[in-house]
């Protein structure tokens, strides 16, 4: 069985409340797993990367993306739109999108996001068009295995149109049986429920301004009888918050709790406007959040109150969310920017760089429902990222290495990547695929879907 062995860090922060931080460490792998963590383990004719000046960690797991979005980033229309206006124009763009156009924008964000130390990405992929993209989600899995990314993919859905007086347009709307006879089979084709697993399958009907009720209700029972999570968006914005009111005469939560959207089963993303009672109830049905700060940012959205949901016992991810409403699929700035908005939202001691790092290792993994991820112990996979402190950038910052990553830096690519146990980062370049080759392939598939949308 291969083994490396990682040696001689300048710090491995194992996130594991056993191990703690360690100066000077060392992190054994054989083959998937990783197999010891210490000082002056044994090489026993394990590959060596020497980890001088460099910062050792357990991969970052993002808790929520749409790739497909690598294709429309930075539009000038809707540089300074808000959600609902920002989506009513995108939707007329993104139905023309076809299954070649997902493989390469996921090849191209999966790559960005190990590029910055991700190693475990949880995709929202809730457009199924007829005819050309008909099976967007094996694709997706197409592009992580080629990437060497592990992937969260979810069979998301719409099903109120703008005719029913939903957002999307009708074009990419299916009905309730389409919905639930493709989820079933996404599930069948590409769920991997073993430890240690690449790949697995959520169900992630999209938001409650694009789906209806009942299939809010059938998609909870189908993902809880084939033994799958659940996730949606949730409380992003005022609009939505408006919206819910006026449609189901409740608050957002109110109405998940309303069709079965609440539990240690269900993640959602964003919760921007979650009041104290809803906070503490997401905390005692265990449900979980994927926090977008970049996004809530960028759309103006607001600043999720993350200081209160870890107070009262939230389980909390980080996430890029889609790049079109990011413009990057950068995991390291997300980490950054993070640890500086709650100290504008919350006070400058809410968000410590230990409790980011947190939030972007162990609460994804919980979040995901793993285990075997966001930590190095003994047993755990494989995923790690690895950062070279020595440049200028990090010049008299090594009294808190680890805080330094994310207090300073110029450069957010990470050094070296692996994924259970294979390297797939190596001196900041992927290994796997081209990334000038990508590039290309994306930045034609990108002009032809405009070209297609008359944009």
């Amino acid at each position: 069985m291969k083994r490396i062995l990682i040696r001689n860090a300048l710090l491995v922060a194992t996130q594991d409340d056993a191990l703690g931080e360690i100066p000077g460490g060392d992190v054994l792998i054989e083959g998937p797993v990783v197999r010891a963590v210490g000082k002056n383990l044994p090489a026993d004719g394990a590959e060596i990367i020497d980890a001088t000046d460099r910062v050792v960690l357990p991969g970052f797991i993002n808790t929520h993306h749409h790739l497909y979005q690598v294709l429309t980033r930075n539009l000038p229309a809707v540089q300074d739109a808000k959600l609902f206006d920002w989506l009513v124009y995108l939707y007329d763009v993104w139905k023309h999108i076809r299954s070649e156009d997902v493989l390469a924008a996921a090849r191209v964000g999966l790559g960005e996001l190990l590029l910055t130390g991700c190693t475990t990405v949880a995709d929202h992929h809730y457009l199924v068009c007829p005819g050309e993209c008909a099976d967007p989600f094996s694709a997706e899995a197409q592009a992580a295995e080629e990437v060497g990314c592990r992937l969260h993919l979810t069979r998301g859905s719409m099903s109120l149109g703008r005719s029913q007086g939903g957002l999307p347009p009708d074009t990419v709307i299916q009905d309730e049986e389409s919905i639930l006879c493709d989820s079933e089979r996404v599930v069948a084709a590409l769920h991997d429920p073993a430890p240690l697993s690449r790949r697995r399958v959520a169900l992630a009907p999209c938001s409650p301004f694009s789906v209806t009720p009942s299939i809010m209700r059938k998609v909870a029972e189908l993902a809880r009888k084939l033994g799958v999570r659940l996730h949606t968006h949730l409380a992003e914005t005022v609009d939505e918050e408006r919206f819910c009111l006026e449609r189901f005469g409740k608050r957002p939560l109110a109405y998940m709790e309303d069709v079965g959207w609440v539990g240690p089963d269900v993640w959602m993303a964003h919760c921007v406007y979650l009041d104290d009672d809803e906070i503490r109830r997401m905390a005692e049905t265990g449900t979980g959040v994927a926090h977008c700060p970049v996004s809530n940012l960028r759309l103006g959205s607001g600043i999720a109150p993350v200081p209160k949901m870890l107070a009262a016992g939230v389980p909390v991810g980080l996430a890029v969310d889609g790049s079109a409403s990011n413009d990057s699929s950068n995991m390291l700035r997300e980490l950054k920017t993070a640890l500086l908005v709650h100290r504008v939202g919350s006070g400058v001691s809410a968000m410590p760089a230990r409790a980011v790092l947190r939030l972007a290792t162990r609460g994804g993994a919980r979040v995901l429902g793993r285990d075997d991820l966001g930590r190095l112990a003994p047993g755990q996979a494989a995923d790690i990222a690895i950062f070279d402190l020595s440049g200028m950038a990090y010049a008299g910052a090594h009294g808190d290495p680890l805080a330094a990553l994310l207090f300073c830096g110029i450069d957010d690519r990470a050094e070296t990547v692996l994924v259970h146990g294979d390297v797939v980062v190596r001196e900041r370049r992927l290994v796997r695929l081209d990334e000038r080759r990508l590039a290309h392939e994306a930045r034609a598939a990108a002009s032809a879907l405009l070209e297609r949308a008359g944009v």
